[in-house]
């Protein structure tokens, strides 16, 4: 599975009902959910993801799973994302990649 696949992945439950039930049952005291936008991020998430993704190097999708902080961060400054959302996303990637056969 490469990164534009995993993204697809990720996007399947994002704004459905099923996706605002499952941030639901993971949100904190604050209610917030930032490992459940693995499961089903908010169509902002998914947008932020879709940018972060498209301005990748050929060379950096093909090893996103070994990008350091400072890469996914500098990703995410170029797009102007959330930093955190990106590299949950990304390392949810390389466990994927990590546990897939």
């Amino acid at each position: 599975m490469n990164i534009d696949q995993y993204l697809e992945k990720v996007a399947r439950f994002s704004g459905s009902d099923y996706g605002q039930m499952v941030r639901s049952q993971f949100q904190d005291i604050g209610g917030a959910s930032e490992l459940a936008m693995l499961a089903a991020p908010t169509p902002e998430e998914l947008a932020q993801l879709k940018k972060a993704v498209a301005i990748m190097t050929p060379a950096e999708k093909q090893n996103a799973e070994t990008l350091s902080d400072e890469q996914i961060q500098k990703i995410a400054e170029d797009a102007q994302i959330d930093p955190a959302n990106f590299a949950i996303f990304i390392n949810g990637y390389a466990l994927r990649r990590k546990h897939s056969p």
